[in-house]
């Protein structure tokens, strides 16, 4: 009975290893003032906001001049807010 006890303790800190903890699992509540940041329709914004961020950061390491990287970092921030806005 003490070897059942201990495989099935191993097994489950196995299983464990490749769950997400309790605390990481996103269950939205209705009274949540972020709600939207759970739906679908966001997630796909934040993929366009991640792309956006990816090709501004690779034309600021292909030119990395201040009068290059300044504007383009705030017109990045400037067009990730737009997209992300929630009243579009």
């Amino acid at each position: 009975m003490m070897w059942l006890a201990w495989i099935r303790f191993y097994c489950t800190l196995l299983v464990r290893t490749f769950l997400p903890r309790e605390s990481e699992i996103c269950v939205p509540d209705p009274e949540d003032s972020h709600t939207r940041r759970y739906t679908r329709r966001y997630r796909h914004k934040q993929g366009w906001v991640k792309r956006l961020w990816i090709v501004a950061g690779v034309l600021m390491l292909c030119f990395p001049l201040l009068p290059v990287v300044l504007p383009l970092g705030l017109f990045t921030s400037f067009i990730s807010f737009a997209i992300l806005d929630e009243t579009a």
